[in-house]
């Protein structure tokens, strides 16, 4: 797959089978959005082309709302519309001037003159231009002055679970990492760096791996203990992670950790990806070290057992 990070990158196709969206998630109905648009370009010579946005465009629209997080970072969208098989990803910097555009200037001088489309493929509820004014009518008024085609991918082909972004958020806002899973049709991952901590693990027998996240807009599930895998260096270890505060010691930032089982490295500064199976419980502020080293090996216990019903 080829990655544009600007329209000026992107040289126009004779053939292009589009779709566009943020995507964030690259969840099942997204992906069938995703599959349709490789078929139907395989089926015309075409090639098949995804245009998304970066950063999320309710981050520029709406910019005294900072909350929003997104369950992919660019990069990790990418890997995943890489593996479904797309030739050309388009990530243009979502800005003001671009948010507005009239429908009309949008269809053709992105759609038509830069891209090229001969297919767009899109879902139900697709919305576009300034004040999100444009929809399938106006790609439909258009289509026979610049020569494409539209296909409408249904509601209840994309969606038979309601699945959504924003359902997806909110399970793994909630721990509920399996229920994002099922949505997503993937575990949901973070990927980051291990830095050094206070070593505190060490001394009651669970060493963990600080994990530092750059992107700041990636969503982090919530405080707890999870069961996880971490892949290193091309290998997958099993292991028990933990957000949260470190309400034990009065901990004051929030922190994520690995204890990775029958591990025994020196990782730091090394790039690792954690991915979340399975919530095994809330945080919470125990009598001191000895009491946290008891209740960490219950969560050891739980996790194995977690990994052998799994196996």
């Amino acid at each position: 797959m080829k990655i544009y990070n600007h329209f000026s990158e992107f040289k126009k196709l004779n053939n292009a089978v589009a779709t566009i969206g943020t995507f964030d998630g690259v969840h099942f109905g997204h992906q069938k959005i995703i599959k349709r648009l490789c078929e139907l370009a395989k089926s015309t010579g075409g090639e098949s082309v995804i245009l998304t946005f970066f950063p999320h465009p309710r981050l520029i629209i709406d910019p005294e709302n900072q909350d929003l997080k997104m369950i992919n970072t660019i990069n990790e969208k990418a890997k995943i519309l890489d593996s479904l098989g797309v030739d050309h990803l388009i990530i243009t910097p979502f800005t003001r001037d671009f948010s507005n555009l009239t429908p009309a200037e949008y269809i053709q001088n992105i759609l038509v003159d830069t891209i090229g489309i001969k297919h767009l493929i899109v879902g139900y509820d697709h919305r576009f231009g300034k004040d999100r004014k444009g929809g399938l009518q106006d790609l439909e008024a258009f289509s026979k002055n610049f020569n494409y085609k539209i296909e409408q991918i249904p509601e209840q082909d994309i969606n038979d679970v309601a699945v959504s972004s924003t359902k997806i958020r909110t399970a793994l806002l909630d721990g509920d990492v399996a229920l994002a899973a099922n949505y997503l049709g993937y575990n949901f991952s973070i990927y980051g760096r291990v830095i050094k901590g206070d070593k505190i693990g060490r001394t009651i027998g669970f060493p963990t791996a600080n994990i530092f996240v750059e992107e700041t807009y990636k969503l982090i599930p919530s405080d707890g203990i999870y069961a996880v895998t971490v892949e290193l260096n091309n290998q997958v270890f099993k292991g028990m992670a933990y957000i949260g505060q470190r309400p034990t010691i009065n901990g004051m930032t929030r922190n994520i950790e690995v204890n990775i089982f029958d591990f025994n490295q020196e990782i730091y500064g090394q790039d690792i990806k954690m991915t979340f199976l399975e919530f095994l419980r809330h945080d919470v502020k125990f009598t001191g070290l000895e009491a946290l080293k008891v209740q960490l090996q219950k969560d050891k216990e739980a996790t194995l057992e977690y990994f052998r019903k799994s196996s």
